[in-house]
């Protein structure tokens, strides 16, 4: 019988069969998705961690400080998946890429350097032997210990903006301008028009500063004081191949430079919070100095250096040593300090201010977390006899910096070392006092960060007036500070001082 033949019930519907345009093809798919996934995983955690272990290797190589290399390698073999990455971003302790240019923009500054050397040979500007031998601290820097020097101590925003703005409209010939974090603010606005206003009256006004400290620098303000005739670079951190993804070191310098006569360096960068205008309502308590004299040289090659790095080009400078026009001699040296150095010279130019401390070091820091070389020093310190003082903010700007200052108090205060915690806003300053003739202003802090990893300058100044004038100051910083003990850190909870112990170990890689 033919199937046309067979007698199906009027309603029968023959079954449909599916086009294959209706079959979900995707199906099979999903299982095989995680089928690869779940092999991937396991893949993935070992490549993480032989990454980790490779580079662990490379930091045990490469990190100068067994601490430093410890924390890196705990860190690396225990969280590769974020430490990896971080390790290449910031772990790497040398400048590469800026050593190799170094070495090139240092061979274009000899000639500079030699004529200065030659010019302050021939000139009555170099400090007594006796002096120059003092500290040991001589041969760390590029030009030599000075007289002839006039030093003036600007204590807080208002007296260092207006010092600084005056100065630069008094500049003749060219302003030198380098900072750390420069803002578009009410501060940075004023800035602005003064150097605008000299370069279009024919000075020249060169402008360098840190992408990194000013990373939410608007771009128009730059645009403005480019069609304003300055000219403007950005440190440029990260340029060359070897240094692509390197954003670890920092040029933390503060400096303006005029005519190669006057110089002012120290805490403030560009911004409202420094004149007391912090969002947070905070009080700003920071130190500068202002500079006469042929010690200024030495401020305005650190500004050359940055300058031949950023853009491969050497300036046309003034570079005859002067004696201050007020008559008065201090003796100064400029101490430029940073991560390509050969030697760590910013923990070297420091430890003989300690080691050779006789009846006072007071030292004021915003971030204090030294490694253990000077902690021993500061110790020793205290047990000659000598009065130590250490001044930090009460409520620090970084949270793991703030724990781990918490961590030095016992092993400090164990010696009859005073620790005191300044109460009224924020401390910036970044200030020194060695008995009763040395004294030091400048950008280094006393953590890892300034000593190996930052671009910093300190003024050292070998005078009994400017010492007193610091140890006034100081004074009434520790009497507006509150002194702080171990029975107060003690007696926090548990938690907290678990947190302060774990910061502690992570105080090489801060």
């Amino acid at each position: 019988m033919d199937i046309h033949d067979y007698p199906f019930p009027s309603d029968y519907r023959a079954p449909s069969t599916p086009s294959a345009a209706a079959v979900d093809v995707r199906a099979p798919a999903r299982p095989r998705r995680r089928r690869l996934r779940r092999r991937l995983v396991p893949v993935g955690i070992l490549v993480a961690h032989l990454l980790g272990l490779q580079t662990s290797i490379r930091a045990v190589m490469e990190v100068r400080t067994a601490q430093g290399a410890i924390a890196w390698v705990v860190a690396l073999n225990t969280m590769p998946y974020v430490s990896v990455p971080a390790y290449w971003m910031f772990g790497q302790r040398r400048f590469q890429g800026y050593v190799l240019q170094r070495r090139t923009a240092v061979a274009r500054i000899d000639p500079t350097l030699f004529r200065v050397r030659e010019h302050f040979a021939g000139s009555e500007l170099l400090a007594s032997p006796e002096r120059q031998q003092a500290l040991l601290v001589e041969r760390l820097a590029r030009l030599p210990f000075t007289t002839g020097n006039d030093v003036e101590l600007l204590i807080d925003g208002p007296a260092t903006f207006a010092s600084i703005f005056d100065g630069i409209e008094q500049a003749a010939a060219y302003v030198l301008v380098g900072y750390y974090i420069l803002r578009h603010d009410a501060v940075g606005r004023e800035l602005q028009a003064h150097l605008i206003a000299k370069a279009r009256e024919g000075v020249r006004v060169f402008v360098i500063y840190d992408e990194v400290g000013s990373f939410d620098l608007d771009p128009d303000y730059l645009g403005e004081l480019r069609d304003g005739g300055v000219e403007v670079r950005a440190f440029n951190t990260t340029q060359g191949r070897a240094n692509r993804w390197q954003i670890n070191f920092r040029n933390h310098r503060k400096i303006v430079v005029t005519d190669g006569q006057a110089a002012w360096v120290g805490g403030h960068n560009i911004g409202d919070e420094y004149l007391g205008l912090d969002p947070e309502g905070r009080r700003w308590r920071d130190t500068h100095v202002k500079i006469t004299g042929p010690a200024v040289l030495s401020v305005q090659m650190a500004f050359l250096e940055d300058w031949q790095w950023a853009c491969q080009e050497t300036l046309d400078l003034d570079w005859i040593p002067q004696a201050a026009a007020s008559g008065v001699r201090q003796d100064v040296l400029i101490m430029p300090t940073g991560p390509a150095d050969v030697l760590e010279t910013c923990p070297l130019f420091f430890l003989p201010l300690i080691n050779r401390a006789t009846t006072r070091l007071w030292i004021a820091s915003p971030y204090f977390v030294p490694d253990e070389q000077v902690v021993s020093a500061l110790q020793l310190a205290a047990l000659r006899g000598v009065d130590v003082r250490i001044l930090i903010p009460d409520k620090a700007d970084g949270f793991l910096v703030d724990l781990s200052a918490w961590s030095y108090l016992p092993a400090l205060e164990k010696v009859g070392i005073r620790v005191f915690r300044h109460q009224e806003g924020f401390m910036h300053q970044k200030v020194t006092l060695m008995d009763d003739l040395y004294a030091t202003v400048g950008t280094a802090n006393f953590d890892n960060r300034s000593f190996r990893l930052n671009f910093e300058i300190t003024v050292l100044v070998a005078d009994e007036d400017f010492a007193r004038q610091v140890h006034d100051m100081l004074e009434q910083d520790f009497a507006d500070a509150r002194e702080v003990h171990t029975r107060e850190f003690e007696q926090r909870s548990f938690g907290f001082r678990l947190a302060v112990r774990l910061a502690r170990l992570l105080a090489p890689i801060q």
